[in-house]
């Protein structure tokens, strides 16, 4: 006799500024690979740290030369204050400056509504650059807090200014 299967949903109650962001480094060129296999190490040290609204987090892989991770946070604010702080800032700094034959990207969901992406040194699209027109990251779209539409001011300083990246 067949059985019903289980159906369940969770309570959301509790965290209704949840953010949701997965991120996925994909390997461009041979010595991208050296790039990736550095950045889990300190990825798990960062992530046994137990920064403050980080919820949790998963390692996703999406093929041999693409990997992630999806992580729920307690809300914006929280992350990101964690990725403008030590050691993210200094990671996101020395990617931008080279990205060691590697891509990167983030897609960033809100319950209450709203997301942001952006793609760096992504060879081919994936997620919403696959159906989404591809805009410069400038202006507006320079940082996740004006691309997801999040008002105010950020309380710590960008890793790198707009400035900074397109004056290089």
């Amino acid at each position: 006799m067949a059985q019903r299967p289980k159906r369940e949903t969770v309570d959301l109650s509790r965290y209704p500024d949840l953010v949701i962001i997965y991120l996925g480094m994909r390997v461009n060129t041979f010595a991208g690979i050296k790039t990736l296999l550095g950045f889990g190490p300190n990825i798990s040290k960062a992530v046994d740290a137990r920064p403050d609204g980080l919820l949790l987090h998963e390692n996703l892989f999406y093929s041999f030369r693409h990997v992630g991770m999806r992580e729920y946070w307690r809300d914006f604010q929280t992350l990101e204050t964690w990725s403008r702080s030590e050691p993210h800032r200094l990671w996101w700094q020395q990617f931008l400056r080279d990205s060691g034959g590697t891509g990167f990207w983030h897609e960033t969901y809100f319950r209450r509504g709203g997301l942001e992406a952006v793609y760096v040194d992504m060879q081919s699209p994936t997620g919403l650059a696959r159906f989404a027109p591809v805009v410069p990251a400038t202006g507006a779209m320079f940082s996740a807090r004006k691309r997801a539409g999040v008002t105010g001011d950020a309380d710590h300083s960008a890793a790198v200014s707009e400035e900074e990246f397109y004056s290089r």
